[in-house]
């Protein structure tokens, strides 16, 4: 399903059109235009025992949309057969490629590298008539290279036993950005030609970071300096799953113009949400997909885990009783689930479906041939004219057929036009965004949370916002640049427990110094233990684009820790907040700690971290807390501070003994870093090991 502002429907094999309430057959090649604001809803009819059900006309359908009927303007049934004429390279994902609009991978534009040659014709849906489109999506960035590889032959194998003329298959992957390998073709050569770039043998495409290998490090570490404008967007990325989100947003948007049902047979090794994701991009993506008529068929390359209780042969054996009293087990089912949950969600929500725990993938390809291959197109134009970005659920019955099961997306959301509001309704515009479930990406951002405690039962959360200077436009003459953030924390009952509004200006510099930069913005708020989630919009007032970022927020209830210690603050500068009244842990001694968000530092800067530890345990009323930092690169320990120790109290309103470590960045070579905070409190003999990861550049 697709909504289209200027409909130009080619007839299949034949289609009936409803035209002044006659209806009309119209002969193949037969094209009909409208001005109709049409929505396309792809249909799958099948009986009893499962065959698809053919020879329906448009009057057998019965359509609504929230409950109200709706008219069928267009009809068309689509059975393609393995014959068709044959369509060597065509045109199709070259918006993709060429890393325009849509934004794939901030700071790193998409790449293609198809063979060369004359350019290639844009397909259009009459082009299409008769063939599957599908496109073999392989995610490098989370698969090991035996997935890859796994999953690259079993693509080889279907091109040679299975692949049609029929098939028009296009090959892309997610690394750093989206690269397309091969735009839609059924020239089995070109195919096979694009999947071999995946062999292990050739040792080319993939190129996931060994943290435990300099040299790879420091390789991935270099970039090309034309691409230093928009290192700061790309930074955003580097710790969450946003930037596959994206490309699967890109690609659905870019096959969107096709209106026969499309298929993504995405492959990798899970896609698990780490609380640093954006939680509107998954929605986002989602959301293309479905309006692009596209559905995403997840593979999960690992094939099938077997869960050991002691930890597989890739990790050494663990320590403690977990791997007696089945807590390891459940913590290994519970880390799998979470990695093929959102592959079941983007499955099941764009009408297609999940292929996990399997090491046969044929019958991934076996499915999305079925599914595509015979079905009907439904289109009509909604009764409902607001273009108010709500969910629009659609129901598709069939009359005099109620033994027969229908296979349909439930619905969309609408367009929201944002070019024509008044300067009155902007406010209303922002908290508009709030409450929307596909708010504007426009703008890419990325926001954090910690947690310090006040009282017992009352944290001080820090919520911090950063924006990269290239989505920022250079302000013309005297003009200043500012930026409307609005934002709501919601509790686990969805209702609102703390807002944020406020306008920033930001700062005047040229393009090109502004491109390299970061807006930063601070805020918090005081909030209980429990489970909560932050939704924040940013417009930026001259140009009107908005960007929202949604994600989850724990504060965890420290009375039953072993150690209580606070969330552990990265910074890489220090900034006057004299005269700020702030009850923030971050303001000390007239200077307030910066957050970096990214976790990405340069070797000529200095690391900052920050952390609490409360109620350590005294002995003649003094604690014994000692503390250290050990750096890992993979399983490697790279370098360990000396141990720091205190001795007593520095915040007697929270109870609490406060570290601040500082380290220059030149310590360590470019690359992937993981550094444990070793806290000990020798008097109550307890320990904690909290970690966070970081990159050198």
């Amino acid at each position: 399903m697709r909504c289209l502002q200027v409909f130009v429907a080619a007839v299949l094999l034949s289609a009936t059109v409803i035209v002044d309430g006659q209806q009309t057959t119209l002969a193949p090649g037969t094209v009909f235009r409208s001005g109709a604001n049409l929505i396309l809803v792809d249909v799958v009819v099948r009986d009893k025992k499962g065959a698809v059900v053919t020879g329906l006309a448009s009057g057998d359908f019965q359509l609504l949309e929230d409950g109200k009927p709706q008219q069928i303007l267009t009809f068309a049934f689509e059975q393609i057969s393995g014959r068709a004429r044959p369509i060597e390279r065509a045109s199709v994902l070259a918006g993709a490629a060429a890393g325009g609009p849509p934004r794939v991978a901030p700071g790193a534009a998409a790449t293609t590298s198809a063979a060369g040659g004359a350019p290639a014709a844009a397909l259009t849906s009459e082009d299409v008539a008769g063939h599957r489109l599908l496109t073999l999506l392989f995610d490098t960035s989370s698969m090991q290279p035996e997935d890859v590889q796994k999953a690259a032959d079993s693509a080889i194998k279907w091109v040679n036993e299975q692949m049609t003329p029929a098939d028009l298959v296009a090959v892309a992957s997610i690394n750093s950005s989206l690269q397309v390998l091969t735009d839609f073709t059924n020239d089995r050569e070109r195919v096979q030609s694009a999947l071999a770039t995946f062999s292990g043998a050739n040792s080319t495409a993939f190129g996931s970071v060994d943290a435990s290998t300099a040299a790879t490090d420091e390789a991935a570490s270099q970039t090309d300096e034309t691409a230093t404008t928009d290192a700061s967007a790309q930074e955003l990325d580097t710790f969450n799953n946003d930037v596959r989100l994206r490309a699967l947003k890109t690609l659905a948007e870019a096959l969107a113009p096709i209106q026969q049902k499309k298929a993504i047979l995405y492959f990798s090794a899970g896609m698990q949400r780490n609380g640093t994701d954006n939680q509107v991009e998954l929605r986002a993506a989602v959301n293309a997909a479905v309006r692009a008529n596209v559905a995403i068929y997840p593979v999960d390359a690992r094939g099938l885990q077997a869960i050991v209780p002691g930890g597989s042969a890739r990790q050494g054996s663990r320590g403690g009783l977990s791997a007696f009293t089945g807590s390891a087990v459940a913590g290994q089912f519970s880390t799998l689930a979470a990695q093929q949950e959102t592959l079941t969600a983007l499955a099941a929500d764009t009408g297609g479906t999940a292929f996990l725990d399997a090491n046969d993938f044929g019958e991934a390809f076996v499915q999305v041939t079925k599914d595509i291959s015979s079905y009907y197109i439904l289109g009509y134009a909604s009764t409902n004219g607001e273009r108010d970005g709500r969910y629009r659920r659609i129901t598709v019955r069939l009359r005099g057929k109620s033994d027969a099961k229908i296979d349909a997306r439930e619905g969309y959301y609408a367009d929201r036009d944002f070019a024509h509001t008044a300067k009155a309704d902007r406010e209303v515009q922002l908290q508009e965004q709030l409450s929307m479930q596909i708010p504007a990406t426009d703008i890419p951002m990325f926001v954090t949370a910690g947690w310090f405690r006040l009282t017992p039962d009352r944290y001080y959360v820090p919520v911090s916002l950063a924006v990269p200077g290239s989505a920022v436009p250079p302000a013309k003459g005297q003009e200043k640049i500012t930026l409307d953030v609005a934002g709501v924390v919601r509790d686990e009952r969805n209702f609102p427990v703390g807002r944020i509004r406020d306008t920033m200006t930001v700062p005047p510099a040229g393009a090109d110094g502004l491109a390299s930069r970061q807006v930063l913005y601070q805020t918090g708020v005081a909030l209980p233990p429990g489970r909560f989630s932050v939704k924040i919009a940013v417009r930026e007032n001259s140009t009107g684009q908005m960007g929202t970022f949604e994600t989850k927020i724990v504060v965890p209830e420290l009375k039953q820790a072993s150690v209580k210690v606070s969330s552990v603050v990265l910074g890489t500068q220090l900034r006057s907040a004299a005269g700020r009244k702030t009850e923030s842990p971050l303001v000390r001694d007239g200077q307030e700690l910066v957050p970096n968000l990214t976790h990405i530092v340069g070797r000529n800067q200095k690391l900052y971290l920050y952390y609490e530890v409360y109620d350590p345990g005294q002995e003649n009323g003094a604690p014994q807390v000692q503390t250290s930092l050990a750096f890992y690169r993979g399983r490697i320990k790279v370098f360990e501070t000396p141990v720091v120790e205190r001795t007593r109290i520095d915040a007697a309103d929270r109870h609490a003994a406060i570290f601040q470590l500082e380290i220059p960045a030149d310590r360590f070579t470019p690359g992937l870093y993981t550094c444990q905070v070793n806290i000990i409190d020798n008097v109550a003999s307890r320990f904690a090991f909290p970690r966070l990861e970081l990159y050198v550049r």
